[in-house]
């Protein structure tokens, strides 16, 4: 009879809400707040470490932004959901007629170098572009292995629902060897992801012999390959996953990939060249140059240790020669960060800093390849509202303003400032504090870029609503400073690079500054003529 009155109301101690393990903890001492999944920021997942000089939360942590991408968003970890985000008054308190400070997320400290991998895997990739696009190598860890047990030890009920194993095909002709040939006949199978399962020794087309393991991501997987029909050339073959929306983006991306090698033939402007493309048994392949390590991936291996000045200077010579290139074409790019510039050889010396008592590791040759067009956009194609990951991501993009090319020159100052001091300019996930930044750094938003935006909620009487009697806005007062106060060495070159780095981070974009006049800055007049020149590395034509 109990089932037709209703559910027996929960007792006292049942109604109390539970704190979910490993949560850590957030806001001031003594408040509690309810994460409904797992943290990402906070590195709460199952095997996660703890986090260096932060064991107990607090405002060490970081949190992340909700990404219109959702789940696949993060490759390197188990997507979470946000913290509840609720207003808040501060100390000072706002106007009864006024909105309230929305409470920012926690982060790392401003001045702190990223010390964990897993942690810092999961921050760089929180927020960025809900576009399709991916990073060329993907060096994430693995995160199936406990699925898979779980599937393993799972009844399976629907079985039609498994994918089936299909055949190669394998020409009875062929005048490989019997190890090759039979690699070459071995039954094709995709995970339940859709990635393709694949071993060294694996061949592809009859052509692509497997010989190592570059990355894995959301999109699919890289691997290293020999072209046996290119006198066993080193390639790197970027595998897409069996899946209808990804299958698409890729199609997009190659239709990109082809525009560019029909305009640059010799490789001269610096763009990685796809040199094949195939569709194999559901999966897009692309075969590319192989190239060093991306930027991002040589900074975390050497410590967040900047690079030196010289070497900025010519990979920004080289990013502004590659993307005007992009935009005369007609193309914008949309999701540059270090993550997606490579070296072409990541070869490097170890040499010990006096001045800073330690070893870093200085890359030899700083020629480099910019990577990733799968959110690259043609003029009179269709603009999404949201693109650029979060850190690179211009004003006029968080203000729904519209953007086009110039969005690409303000990601280049983004990153020069990261290759100069070795952190990101705007560590944050939210829109109010990244506006608040900017104009701590940058100085005030245009009073026009504010009338014409409808993101009205951030602003009051034209003035961004933000208190500084907050702990966030404590936070942003205390660590973010004008640009130039960043500068290490008060000297003729480094005034240039700030003052071609401000140029570029210019709000209104009609104002910033063009890539054909920032080839022309004093700040380049220090390039060598070889560093200025741009030969081709190989000739990778199909």
């Amino acid at each position: 009879m109990r089932g037709l009155a209703g559910p027996r109301p929960l007792s006292r101690r049942q109604r109390r809400p539970r704190a979910t393990p490993g949560c850590p903890s957030l806001g001031r001492a003594g408040s509690r707040r309810r994460w409904t999944g797992r943290s990402v920021g906070g590195s709460s997942w199952p095997g996660a470490e703890p986090r260096a000089g932060n064991p107990g939360g607090g405002r060490s942590g970081r949190g992340r932004d909700p990404c219109p991408r959702g789940a696949d968003c993060l490759a390197g970890g188990p997507p979470g959901p946000s913290p509840p985000q609720s207003g808040r008054r501060g100390g000072g308190g706002l106007g009864p007629t006024q909105p309230l400070v929305p409470h920012s997320r926690d982060r790392l400290p401003y001045q702190r170098r990223y010390r964990d991998h897993r942690e810092n895997e999961a921050y760089r990739f929180a927020d960025r572009s809900p576009s399709f696009g991916e990073d060329y190598y993907s060096s994430r860890p693995h995160h199936r292995r406990r699925s898979r047990e779980r599937e393993r030890h799972r009844p399976r009920k629907h079985p039609h629902h498994c994918r089936k194993r299909r055949t190669r095909s394998c020409s009875s002709a062929s005048s490989r060897s019997r190890q090759s040939s039979k690699r070459s006949s071995r039954s094709v199978e995709d995970d339940k992801e859709g990635h393709l399962v694949c071993r060294i020794g694996d061949w592809l087309q009859e052509r692509y012999e497997i010989v190592g393991s570059l990355g894995e991501g959301t999109f699919g997987k890289v691997v290293e390959c020999l072209d046996h029909a290119r006198g066993k050339s080193q390639v790197a073959l970027k595998i897409i996953r069996n899946v209808g929306k990804y299958r698409e983006a890729a199609r997009l991306e190659i239709n990109v990939l082809k525009k560019i090698r029909e305009k640059d033939k010799e490789n001269k402007f610096l763009c990685v060249l796809m040199s094949d493309w195939f569709n194999f048994h559901g999966h897009m392949c692309i075969a590319f140059e192989l190239l060093g390590k991306n930027t991002f991936e040589f900074l975390k291996e050497n410590n967040f240790q900047p690079y030196p000045l010289p070497h900025v200077r010519h990979m920004a010579y080289q990013l502004c020669h590659a993307l005007r290139f992009l935009h005369e074409n007609q193309l914008t790019h949309t999701d540059l960060k270090p993550e997606n510039i490579l070296f072409v050889n990541s070869d490097f010396d170890t040499l010990y800093n006096e001045h800073k008592s330690c070893e870093e590791k200085s890359v030899r040759n700083t020629s480099i390849r910019v990577a990733d067009f799968g959110s690259a956009t043609f003029d009179h194609e269709h603009h999404t509202t949201i693109v650029a990951t979060r850190h690179y991501r211009p004003p006029e993009v968080i203000l729904e303003l519209g953007w086009a090319q110039p969005c690409d020159v303000w990601s280049i100052g983004c990153i020069l400032f990261e290759y100069y001091r070795g952190f990101t300019l705007f560590q944050t996930h939210e829109n109010r504090e990244h506006l608040v930044m900017m104009e701590k750094i940058l100085g005030p938003i245009p009073s026009h870029m504010i009338h014409r935006t409808r993101k009205q909620k951030y602003f009051y009487k034209g003035s961004l609503i933000w208190d500084e009697n907050t702990s966030d806005g404590r936070y942003v007062k205390e660590n973010c400073k004008p640009l130039r106060s960043y500068m290490l060495h008060d000297s003729l070159e480094h005034a240039q690079l700030f003052d071609l780095m401000r140029r570029m981070l210019e709000f209104d974009p009609a104002q910033r500054i063009t890539l054909a006049e920032a080839l022309q800055h004093p700040f380049f007049a220090g390039l060598t003529p070889e560093e200025r020149s741009f030969r081709c590395s190989r000739n990778l034509s199909r």
